[in-house]
This record gives C-alpha cells, structure tokens and sequence, in this order.
C-alpha cells in the first residue's frame, strides 16, 4: 500500500480519536460542550433562512442527525487530506490538526451559554489527535516490517487497529456518560409531582373528534438544539430582570406553589408550510407569566420581554402579549404529565396567538424586560417579524393526497385555527368551483384549533380539493401562496385525490 491511502487512513484515525476524546471529557464535565455540536451549532446560526427552511420542510425531524452526518464527513475529508500532507511534511500535523482545533474551539466559544473552559475539550481532541498522527507517521517512516506480497504494514496496521479501537471505546464511554445523564434526567422528570391547577380547564365540549388533543409523542418539534438540554430541576432557576422595579428569582419548587392554570391551546410553527405538520394541541399546565410580572414591576416603554433558554437561545415576546388578558404562562406540565425533555423541561414559555419562535422559549431560564429597539432575539436577527402573530390558515387531513376514493358520499375533514380571534367559517371548493360551507365541530376556545368536515358528493375522475377558513374578525384566509419566512406561509391547501 502506498503513502497516499496509509496518510488518508492515518488522518480520518487519528482525528477520530481526538474527537472521541473531546466528546467524552465534555460528556464527564460539561454537556453541550463537544466540539461536534458546537460546530453544528454554529452551522445552523450561519446557513441562511432558505436553507433552514428548506431543512425542516423535506428533513422535518432528522434534519439534526443530517447535519451531524454531514459534519462528520467533512471533518473526515479534511482529516484525510491532513494525513496525505503528514506524509509528506511533517509541519502538516500541527497546521492541521491545530487549524481544525481552533476551529472546534471558535465554534464552542460562538454558542450563547459558552464560557473559556468550554474550549478545554476542543483542545484536547486536536493535541490527541496530533500525537497520534504524529505516532502513525513514526511508524511509517521508521523501519516497518511488510509482507512482501502484499505490500502491508503490519506494525502500522496495528497501531491504527490500536487507535482505531481506542477511539472506540472512548466514544462508547461519551455515550455511556450520555445516556446515564439522560437517564438521570428522565428519573428527576418523573420524580416532579405536579399539583392540580387552581384554575383548570373547561371540559371538552360534547362532540369534540378523538383526535383534538395531540399526544406528547406525536407533538412536533423544531428547534436549534442538537443535543436535548438535560436541566437539573433542583437546580433550576428563573431570573425575571431588567426593566422592572425588583428582580425576582424562582425555583421550581416556588413555582409549583403558586398557583397553577391549565388550558387547552394549539401551538404551532412558523415554519410551518401551507398544509404542513407542525402544529399541535395540548392541555398545558403553568403559572400565568401576567401575575409574575406584575409582581416584579414592569417599568413603562418596557415593550420586549427576552426569553432565554438554558443553553442561550433567545425569544423575544411583545410584553403586551403576557398582560392583555391571554393565557400567557410558565408551562410546566403537558396533557397531564411534566413537560417532555425535548419540549422544554422543567419550564418553557407559551404564548397563544404567537408562533413558537416569538412566544414560547424551551428550557427557559430568564426573563430580562427590555425594548424591541434595544436588542434584537436569535430569529429577529436574522430577518424573522418581530411579532409573530399567527395567520388564519386550514389544513385538509383526510383524503390524503393522491388517495383513490370510491364514488359517492367522501367526508372531506381538517383543521383551521385563527389563535386569539377563532374561527368562524370554513369553506372547501371542488376544481375551483364555489366555495361551500363545512361543518365546525365543537372546539374548547378561540386558543385552538377548530375540527371541520365536509361531505362530498365524489364522482369519477381527477379532482382538486381546496379549503380556505375565515376567523372571527372577518378575515378571510389569503389565497396568495408565500413562503413561511418572514411572517408565516399563506395560502389555501390543496390536496388532489382520484375516483373510481
């Protein structure tokens, strides 16, 4: 075997071994510091809007593990090429090994919460992984011992067989610290008790479809978060400051003994496409954000309230939004349970009548009373409005797209939301024929979502169905197609079936 091949095999070694290393003393001694999510990371903060948008649109939920794969495979190419220039100049090892340091370590001291002992593991993976660039092409260079009908290094081979194994179990012992500390978190979730709201929720109203609550497992996600933060719920803390007369500081525990208001609200994203799958409903349990914030005194021309999250994510909601009178709260339960790991827990914000990303911050752990004018959140940096009011929009759920349907009666159903006005009509048309009125089924308030249907004299053929929905203020839904970005996608969905 010649140079060539044994550099790009020495490099992509070698350099799997310094990430290993990296990733399991970040695992041991701060989560989220590795540098392989903080490249992510900071992969996500620099891809334009279009891009994202197009990654949660055809990736939905593994856009993540995409993007670490993808990571993971530049980082070998340019391992790879370090190794073939070892071979040839030695000064290789250290610029390149110390270049994808650095790299790692600008990457990690980029993220919000970041502090300078966080590129402690980023440096230590490009040190291992020179030393153990700089060991395989010793070896190389030093006397080998090769059988000559096959060309092969046995001693090199071993050693990269040692690295290769090395580097193994160190990235098993990562994950083994991982899912012991996700485990821990899992453990100290169930251990939460949550009390009964002082202010429950009304029922359901009578004829509300079996699918109006959207369970836990199946409630969407899209966030920046590679990696699940892990919080510590005795540890938690919420610091509510800036703009107002007296800071306040809570635990969870002092949350929990305040009292409690559970509400049925649907949530949705702002990425969401026309017809799209990122909307769900809950039965939320928390404390109403108005209450702790008359308490902590907001001072007048404070129009902003900056949410952050744990792991520095910020969400900028309008103050107005927390004391109009809605259901603005601290959520700490989700359908009857502590909220899901993956969806904010201890705590996260909810706003309705906002879009997540302007209303309801994950793993919250501030408050900071500010002006719009004074400090821009992570989405209103990069071009996303500032107040991110949900548009009157509908969804067609049943036909599926392209589905064959025998002729005759076809109940034609969906939802349409109009969060904070409600919905008041929403029609279906037929090949672009007139609008008629479907039936609304009973809904739990203007917070959520109203269930449809439609029944459909169905004939043969190919045919276009469309719905459009019109909210309580006597907006109709626009038919002009756009794009979720800046404000929410519009438009009327539009799903074409066939029939026998």
């Amino acid at each position: 075997m010649g140079e060539t091949p044994y550099g790009a095999i020495g490099g992509i070694v070698a350099a799997g071994s310094g990430i290993a290393a990296a990733e399991l003393l970040a695992a041991a001694t701060r989560p989220g510091s590795g540098p392989l999510v903080a490249v992510g990371g900071a992969v996500i903060d620099a891809t334009p809007t279009a891009v994202k948008e197009f990654a949660v649109r055809e990736l939905g939920t593994t856009d993540k593990p995409v993007l670490l794969a993808v990571i993971g495979v530049v980082l070998a190419a340019l391992a790879a090429v370090t190794g073939i220039a070892a071979t040839r100049w030695p000064p290789a090892i250290v610029a390149g090994t110390g270049l994808l340091g650095a790299a790692g370590a600008a990457a990690v001291l980029s993220r919000p919460a970041a502090t300078v002992v966080d590129v402690v593991p980023a440096m230590l993976g490009a040190v291992v992984a020179a030393l153990a660039l700089w060991w395989l092409r010793r070896e190389r260079r030093g006397v080998a011992v090769a059988v000559p009908e096959t060309g092969v290094d046995r001693r090199l081979v071993l050693r990269l067989a040692l690295l290769a194994v090395g580097a193994g179990a160190a990235e098993a012992a990562a994950l083994t610290v991982s899912g012991q500390r996700e485990s821990a978190a899992g453990k100290s979730r169930e251990a939460v008790r949550l009390p009964a709201a002082a202010d429950p929720a009304p029922p359901l109203p009578a004829g509300v479809a079996a699918d109006f609550t959207t369970p836990n497992g199946r409630f969407y996600r899209v966030d920046t978060a590679l990696t699940v933060p892990r919080v510590d719920p005795a540890t938690w803390r919420l610091r509510i400051h800036g703009m107002v007369d007296r800071e306040i500081e809570l635990s969870l525990a002092d949350l929990l003994r305040r009292p409690l208001i559970a509400r049925d609200i649907t949530l949705n994203c702002v990425s969401n496409e026309v017809g799209g799958p990122y909307i769900g409903t809950a039965r939320w349990l928390g404390v109403h954000l108005a209450a702790l914030l008359r308490e902590a005194g907001v001072h007048r021309g404070a129009d902003q309230i900056v949410a952050r999250s744990v792991d520095g994510m910020t969400i900028g909601t309008p103050v107005g939004t927390a004391l109009d009178g809605r259901d603005t709260m601290l959520a700490v339960g989700m359908n009857g349970a502590p909220l899901p790991l993956e969806h904010g827990f201890p705590v996260r914000m909810l706003t309705p009548g906002l879009y997540g990303y302007a209303g309801a911050c994950k793993w919250v752990t501030e408050l900071e009373l500010t002006t719009f004018d004074q400090f821009d959140a992570y989405w209103v940096k990069r071009g996303w409005d500032r107040q991110g009011t949900v548009r009157t929009a509908s969804r067609i759920d049943q036909p599926k797209p392209f589905a064959r349907l025998a002729a005759g009666r076809v109940t034609v159903a969906g939802v349409a939301w109009a969060q904070r006005r409600g919905i008041e009509t929403v029609e279906v048309s037929v090949d672009g024929g007139p609008w008629r009125p479907a039936e609304l089924l009973p809904t739990a308030s203007a917070d959520t979502w109203t269930q449809w249907r439609f029944d459909w004299p169905a004939t043969s053929g190919s045919h276009a169905l469309a719905v459009r929905a019109t909210d309580r203020s006597g907006a109709v839904q626009p038919g002009t197609r756009a794009t979720p970005f800046p404000a929410g996608a519009t438009g009327w969905h539009t799903v074409r079936v066939t029939v026998d």
